[in-house]
């Protein structure tokens, strides 16, 4: 007699088990982090504000970061885009020392005024303190893939104060067009876990207010659309710029630690002369007025501005929370437009420009919903999607991946978008001198 088959269920359980508490473990380690970085980022924040000379200080800032990360920092530099890496294609454990350089140089920007933003930092610490797990109990490098993308929602997750978002962030960032289900539990463990951990450790994430939204109509459809469009667009542009002023930086100045002293200069002249005060660090009491009443039309590019700035000659960081403000100030400046309540079409914004340039509808419609409520799910989606699409294939994340192109021009699957350029030029390059073949006479 053949033995008796376990029940699926049976063999599953032990599955549940280890992953349940393998993501909580993760979520401890990435919860409390993202505490300590965000009192400390509080206290940073407000300091910079009551010492505002201190902006002239950004360039030796730039320098000191800039030189510890030239020193012991080089096999972390890549920084979220090592994580990505990581997952794609194991390799080795991310080192530890990536907790305390991303934590510290995050806060040394915000500290002296540079233009970033914090997700980064709390996603890199994340997936740093997760893989320390893997290493220390062996796991297979299957299991490590999971681990990582765990750190990764954590990190998000606790961050932002949406854990359900942050549990698709972590699915979605990897490649564009594809998630992996079987990292769906680990996930959504660690980024609810995550969140309370931050809650329990006294955490208070901003509160945003929506007071009016718009019925769905065929009027009201459409000029979403037409807002996703343009908000694919600026995440596109933010985007691009970011990665082609990094590019041009280390072309004109090969050692590193002088990047940001440049970048420095051009911030703290720039908030000086412009008196732009409002354009550098997190911007929250920004993003919080394009909510509550109309803001300036130009808001959004001084943030993309001196966001690109910043990033693109080497402060730590992370791209978020900037385009978060660039989303809900150009929302605001678009409102009246396309006759849509200014609020509404604020937090669309938000979570549009991101999705665009992040490349991840679904966490951002999710964020939607977690953010403001579930009534604006409808529009937020439509908008969401819009971007995505617009955005084409970019995204501040250039190790990200293409699983599944978003329309009908064919990549390889699985390429890298920072190679997607590569691609087209190599292809280019092989179908010329066909071309020239068909156009000589016979």
């Amino acid at each position: 007699m053949s033995k008796l088959r376990k029940p699926e269920q049976l063999v599953l359980l032990p599955y549940i088990g280890k992953w349940l508490v393998l993501a909580s473990a993760v979520a401890l380690l990435a919860g409390s982090a993202s505490a300590l970085f965000l009192f400390s980022l509080d206290h940073a924040t407000q300091w910079r504000e009551t010492h505002r000379w201190a902006i002239w200080l950004l360039p030796l800032a730039g320098f000191g970061v800039g030189l510890v990360y030239h020193l012991i920092g080089k096999p972390v530099d890549a920084g979220n885009n090592l994580l990505i890496d990581e997952i794609h294609d194991p390799k080795q454990t991310v080192p530890l020392r990536m907790v305390p350089l991303v934590l510290a140089g995050t806060l040394i920007s915000h500290l002296f005024g540079a233009s970033v933003g914090r997700e980064g930092t709390a996603v890199q610490m994340g997936g740093a303190l997760a893989d320390q797990i893997t290493h220390l109990f062996r796991l297979r490098p299957e299991d490590r893939r999971i681990m990582l993308m765990a750190g990764i929602s954590a990190g998000f997750a606790s961050v932002f104060g949406t854990p359900l978002a942050g549990a698709l962030f972590g699915l979605e960032v990897l490649a564009i067009g594809r998630m992996r289900y079987d990292a769906l539990f680990p996930c959504m463990v660690a980024a609810i876990v995550a969140d309370q951990v931050g809650l329990l450790w006294g955490v208070v994430h901003t509160h945003y207010v929506i007071g009016e939204i718009a019925p769905v109509q065929f009027w009201t459809v459409v000029a979403i659309v037409v807002a996703g469009i343009v908000f694919g667009l600026a995440g596109l542009l933010f985007a691009t710029a970011t990665h082609t002023l990094g590019a041009w930086i280390k072309k004109l100045i090969p050692y590193s630690p002088l990047r940001p002293v440049l970048g420095g200069i051009v911030v703290a002249t720039a908030v000086w002369a412009l008196d732009a005060y409002q354009y550098v660090g997190l911007g929250i009491p920004s993003i919080v007025q394009s909510f509550a009443a109309p803001v300036a039309p130009w808001d959004w590019f001084g943030k993309l501005a001196f966001t690109v700035a910043s990033l693109g000659t080497g402060f730590k960081g992370g791209e978020v929370t900037p385009l978060f403000y660039i989303g809900a100030t150009l929302g605001n400046a678009l409102a009246p437009l396309l006759h849509l309540p200014f609020s509404m079409l604020a937090g669309i914004g938000f979570v549009a420009v991101f999705a665009g340039a992040a490349n991840t509808p679904l966490a951002t419609i999710v964020m939607a919903m977690e953010l403001f409520g579930p009534e604006i799910a409808q529009l937020a989606a439509i908008a969401c999607i819009a971007s995505y699409l617009v955005s084409g294939h970019t995204g501040i994340y250039h190790a990200q991946r293409v699983g599944h192109s978003k329309h009908r021009h064919a990549l390889p699957t699985d390429i890298r978008l920072s190679d997607i350029n590569k691609f087209h030029s190599q292809r280019n390059a092989v179908s010329a001198p066909k071309k020239v073949e068909e156009d000589e006479p016979k």
